[in-house]
């Protein structure tokens, strides 16, 4: 008897959605039905008090790159051989979307170049549907999505390559303070735990923050990390303002 292809079942309509609840529409990428239908299992039932609605949207990504209602696009590396080509695709048509990837373990360097090709996320493969909605959930809240167990091996990585690459902050001249708040953003610090130690308000963390990405052209922490560490000579130059503060 032949196999028969069950397709992936099809996503919420509007009508299923919780009315009064803002929706997020939220694009599929996946070459299997097998791994469409395991992803489209993440948008089962009602959101957490507080958290919008997400919907999910299957198609190519031409299709997807055509609705202008979609601000968000989860990629699964696993099931195709254009993953990195996609990303760049979606950076240079849409850069506004932000992209979440899903990929396999244990590969430092395929996380370094998804995050350069535009991913705000990358969770492996073993994550179970819990740990891609929480993923997803910050992404929309504007942050970005790293585990810290995989963080460190991209630091302890690159704290191996003498000299480090491209483009970094070693021209750079950073605040005393800028420096402390690096420094602990490459122990994979959150802002509260910075602010913590540093005995400063987390809102100050945050400003610290959003100078050091500025200063680098990171556009978000990962990328600060990765810059820092290719070009860790940068020199903290005196601030009596800020040392004073601290």
């Amino acid at each position: 008897m032949a196999a028969v292809s069950n397709p992936p079942p099809d996503p919420p309509s509007d009508e299923d959605l919780s009315p009064g609840i803002p929706v997020i529409r939220i694009g599929l990428l996946a070459g299997e039905p097998i791994r469409l239908a395991g992803l489209t299992t993440v948008f089962e039932g009602s959101p957490e008090a507080g958290k919008p609605q997400l919907q999910p949207v299957i198609g190519t990504v031409d299709k997807l790159l055509a609705d202008p209602e979609l601000l968000y696009m989860v990629v699964d590396f696993n099931s195709s051989a254009e993953g990195l080509k996609t990303l760049e695709k979606v950076k240079r048509t849409r850069p506004e979307i932000r992209q979440i990837v899903i990929g396999p373990e244990n590969d430092a360097e395929l996380v370094l170049e998804a995050i350069t090709a535009g991913a705000r996320a990358y969770l492996d493969s073993s994550a179970d549907p819990h740990t891609v909605r929480m993923a997803i959930d910050i992404v929309v809240s504007g942050s970005i999505w790293a585990p810290r167990k995989l963080l460190s091996r991209l630091i302890d990585r690159l704290l191996g390559v003498p000299g480090g690459g491209g483009g970094g902050v070693g021209a750079l001249q950073l605040t005393a303070r800028e420096r402390q708040v690096l420094d602990l953003i490459l122990l994979a610090r959150s802002n509260r735990e910075i602010a913590e130690e540093l005995g400063i308000e987390e809102r100050t963390v945050k400003a610290h923050v959003g100078r050091l990405m500025r200063k680098t052209g990171a556009e978000n922490r990962i990328e600060l990390s990765i810059r820092a560490l290719s070009r860790r000579s940068a020199q903290a130059i005196p601030d009596g303002k800020e040392q004073n503060k601290g």
